[in-house]
């Protein structure tokens, strides 16, 4: 059995970020990503992708995170 590839992405919740994250889910990669800490939980652009990272099958995980 081989190693899930991974990939970090900054900003997953922006356009490109949300456009990117599909396409290597799709190739099959296990994706993280860094949103803001924000009033909101604003992730409508990636809603359509993510599923419960508890979930066997999660394949996309969010972390908090601020790049200064």
């Amino acid at each position: 059995m081989t190693e899930a590839k991974r990939a970090l992405i900054t900003g997953i919740t922006g356009q490109d970020g949300s456009y990117l994250s599909e396409l290597l889910l799709e190739k099959g990669y296990e994706v993280h990503g860094i949103i803001r800490r924000t009033s909101t939980f604003n992730t409508d652009r990636i809603d359509h992708i993510y599923i419960d990272p508890h979930q066997p099958d999660a394949k996309l995980f969010l972390h908090y995170g601020d790049l200064t």
